[in-house]
């Protein structure tokens, strides 16, 4: 190689990141702060993720690529939860590097078969104990964190908060002494590869998963028919999918209440995101069995035909 061939070399970094973890451990939080805006569902309910979601951070002169995958858990019964499980394993082919989550002093039987999926990875793996902001014992935190030293070789243990930003710029700076001398991936005013329309679909969802608690917060599904830019306004018509008929009447509410309330705090967000006035119509559709039908998982984009 000549003198001026490393001239030429790369000056900036840039890699991709997989975010992994049993379901409910802050994965969606993490990536919406590192990035700085609302990408992905945050809900405090288990297996809301849906799809690989990724996220772009630039800044300085390095670029991460991070994915936020649906959380690896045992319950595989229906054809997108099995479709959830093999896309976050599939997220951890080539990525420099891989972020797993865990909550403070909490450790299960999923967060072993998370561990069990990465135990071929030969790229550095973290290891990121979330929800430190909840411990007020820190006795407590030290003694887990000695714990799980012995788990694996991992490249670093360290505490954080999603929700509190603790220890996330440090997390970054870590990541970015380990991505190879690259050009870009994306252009730098990128934030994620999702197109508007998912997003928006997973501000809609989220905001049933808030309203419906423990109802049926697992059997509904949003489906964007329209989405319409403007000058002054964007339209958006959303279409809400149910398994079964009497969950319709459930997410509509006694006089269309709930749905309502889910059509206000949606629009709200949504409204902030697109910098825009939002005409949102939302409308509610019993799609019996859409969670193991094919054609419906690709209509949301769960599964690629």
């Amino acid at each position: 190689m000549t003198e001026d061939d490393n001239t030429a070399l790369p000056t900036t970094r840039c890699g991709y990141v997989a975010i992994v973890g049993r379901p409910n451990v802050g994965k969606s939080t993490l990536l919406n702060h590192l990035v700085g805006y609302r990408i992905s569902a945050i809900v405090n309910k288990p297996q809301t993720t849906r799809t690989n979601v990724r996220g772009i951070v630039t800044k300085d002169n390095f670029q991460v690529i991070f994915t936020d995958t649906p959380g690896i858990h045992h319950d595989s019964k229906t054809l997108m939860n099995k479709t959830l499980n093999i896309a976050a394993v599939a997220a951890l082919d080539s990525v420099d590097a891989v972020v797993m989550l865990v909550e403070a002093v909490k450790w299960t039987a999923e967060d072993d078969l998370v561990l069990q999926r990465l135990e071929k990875m030969q790229c550095p793996v973290f290891l990121l104990i979330n929800k430190v902001d909840r411990i007020s014992e820190k006795n407590r935190l030290f003694s887990y964190i000695d714990s799980v030293r012995s788990k694996r070789d991992f490249v670093e243990i360290m505490p954080i908060s999603a929700t509190k930003g603790i220890n996330t710029e440090e997390l970054l700076q870590k990541i970015k002494s380990l991505l190879p001398f690259s050009e870009y991936a994306f252009d730098e005013d990128s934030i994620t590869d999702q197109s508007l329309r998912s997003i928006c679909s997973e501000v809609i969802r989220e905001q049933l998963m808030n309203q419906l608690h423990q109802e049926i917060p697992y059997s509904v599904a949003v489906n964007i028919e329209k989405f319409t830019e403007m000058p002054y306004r964007t339209d958006i018509d959303a279409t809400i999918w149910v398994g079964k008929a009497r969950q319709k009447g459930i997410v509509i509410g006694k006089k269309g209440e709930t749905l309502k309330r889910v059509g206000i705090a949606a629009r709200k967000i949504l409204e902030e995101l697109l910098e825009t006035k939002v005409v949102l119509k939302t409308f509610v559709r019993v799609e019996e069995n859409w969670q193991n039908n094919p054609k419906n998982l690709s209509d949301l984009g769960i599964i690629t035909r």
